[in-house]
């Protein structure tokens, strides 16, 4: 009897052995990246220096082997470096970090790091009379090498690294101040390899920068280029539809080089005051890391010290990061206006940007409004398809706009109100109204309306606009002569390759809003990528004397 219960005792600790490690696999295998964005980065207190790299990698199917810190000075990138796409394995960068003052004799710290097969190039300085200990290269797991110099010279250097992470991607990019990101990718294996996971490192203290103040020029003008679903991807990403399918013949099409390279000439021919991100910046499906296909979206923006707005889509959020991570991302990045809004709102994404007058007026000469439209329907048997905007929104919006009347009465000049979304209203959808561009697609618009359109002509919305539907890019007033012209309701149309657009031979397009604020003027236009790549098409004034103007 007893050997029965002894041999019954071992098989059932067999089997929960057998559960436990097929949990963790399982675990391992179809879960997305932890969801926070700070999580996998300390604080970042002035001072702080990495006195070492070094990459952990640990099995997926053992449940024993876990990759952590070895200890409370050392920090794990939260990033998996094969993006939970291993059977067996897993691997994390990780770091030390110490404060200057509390180096040890022993500690050194990183002034170099580079990725490679080989040595790098080794320098012969001297200091001291003796050969410095800097010009000695140290490997690590990955193909890391670290030069490293002791606590005597580390005051000295400004090359000192402060901050460790990875981004993913052979065009990943950082546009934070003072981060670069390495060239080569991790060489751990031929599947590290092919995700391109990269070590991106900041140098010095971490550097912040206020809010830009945008401002009327001084002669009167201001343009606003809005980039409607970029659809970004980690990597390269999968062109959807392109047109042509070969930009130059045998050049394979690759999504987002194509779709960032199309919106740097524009912004170069343009020269923009302001960018406006309607969403889907980030193509949430893949998009393992987004914050990689997140800063691929202001990283030109940021290069050419252009301020922008951001909101978000459907697809931003379906990756590895919520709403409330990617905003709070944006809000920390260089030239971003981007603001979470207010926390008792529904939505992320509900604030407002003020465009000051010419000179140094302290007057706003232009009040944007942007708001979160949400994804989908939370009422799917009654509403199909997408969300609407909330009424807790629309009360935020029509108090902000009438407690902001009296201070634009005071502008000497006129001042204009306008409002972007993502989602379309459901007035878009009116076959009756007049338009001027393509209405390629039925608009998606959501199947409530909570009457949004009817609170923005209330509190004179001058136009909004949208993104959503790639392939409808038109600008919509009501037909009713009878009526005075209230509202243009445009479309931005789709802008990324990684999205889809395989309506009619689909070229992808930008709008612009350009203001001449001397004779309360709005024209707009779109600029394609592929033929007439110089012309300006369906131009239209819809604004004239400060006021909506019809067809």
């Amino acid at each position: 009897m007893t050997r029965r219960f002894v041999r019954a005792g071992v098989q059932l600790a067999i089997f929960a052995i057998f559960i436990l490690v097929l949990v963790v696999t399982l675990d391992n295998r179809f879960r997305v990246l932890p969801a926070s964005i700070h999580g996998h980065l300390p604080s970042h207190y002035s001072g702080l220096v990495v006195t070492d790299v070094t990459i952990k990698t640990c099995s997926s199917i053992n449940p024993f082997s876990k990759c952590k810190p070895i200890s409370p000075s050392w920090t794990q990138v939260d990033k998996d470096l094969y993006l939970r796409t291993g059977w067996t394995s897993t691997a994390f960068v990780q770091f030390e970090r110490k404060k200057e003052e509390e180096l040890l004799p022993t500690d050194k710290v990183v002034i170099d790091l580079k990725i490679s097969r080989l040595i790098p190039d080794s320098t012969d300085e001297v200091k001291d009379g003796e050969k410095d200990e800097a010009a000695w290269w140290e490997p690590r797991p990955g193909g890391i090498w670290v030069r490293r110099t002791s606590k005597r010279h580390a005051s000295d250097s400004q090359k000192a690294i402060t901050m460790v992470d990875v981004l993913f991607g052979a065009d990943a990019v950082d546009p934070r101040i003072g981060w670069e990101v390495r060239d080569t990718p991790l060489l751990l294996d031929s599947r590290t390899e092919e995700l391109e996971a990269r070590i991106s490192i900041q140098r010095g203290d971490p550097q912040k920068m206020k809010k830009p103040v945008p401002r009327i020029n001084e002669h009167g003008r201001f343009k606003i280029m809005q980039l409607a679903d970029l659809h970004l991807s980690t990597g390269l990403g999968a062109c959807r539809d392109p047109i042509p399918a070969e930009p130059v013949p045998g050049q394979k099409c690759e999504a987002d080089p194509r779709t960032l390279e199309f919106v740097e000439r524009l912004l170069d021919e343009e020269k923009p005051d302001m960018v406006v991100l309607t969403g889907d910046q980030v193509n949430g499906e893949t998009s393992p890391d987004a914050q990689s296909a997140l800063f691929k979206s202001v990283k030109l923006l940021v290069d050419r010290k252009i301020p922008y707005a951001a909101i978000f889509g459907n697809h931003d959020d379906e990756g590895n990061l919520n709403r409330s991570e990617l905003m709070a991302m944006l809000e920390g990045l260089p030239y971003s206006m981007s603001s979470a809004g207010p926390q008792e709102l529904d939505g992320v994404g509900n604030y407002i940007v003020e465009v000051l007058g010419r000179g140094s007026t302290t007057h706003s000469a232009l009040t944007l409004y942007l708001l979160d439209s949400h994804s989908y329907s939370p009422d799917e048997r009654q509403f199909r398809g997408y969300d609407w905007i909330k009424p807790s929104q629309i009360r935020w919006f029509k108090n902000t706009a009438q407690g902001l009347k009296r201070k634009n009465h005071e502008y000497a000049y006129m001042h204009m109100n306008l409002a972007f979304i993502h989602i379309p209203l459901p007035e878009y959808r009116d076959p009756n109204n007049q338009f001027v561009g393509n209405w390629d697609e039925a608009p998606t618009a959501p199947g409530f309306n909570s009457g949004f359109k009817d609170a923005l002509e209330e509190e004179g919305i001058l136009f909004v606009s949208c993104g959503h539907d790639h392939v409808n890019d038109y600008c919509m007033i009501n037909k009713d002569k009878d009526e005075k012209p209230s509202l243009w309701m445009c479309y931005g149309g789709g802008v990324g390759f990684g999205g889809y657009g395989g309506y009619k031979d689909y070229v992808r397009r930008v709008r612009f809003f350009d203001f001449d604020m001397n004779a309360g003027r709005v024209v707009t236009y779109k600029r394609l990528e592929y033929g007439e790549t110089e012309a300006k098409i369906d131009e239209q004034m819809i604004v004239d004397g400060g006021a909506v103007k019809g067809l």
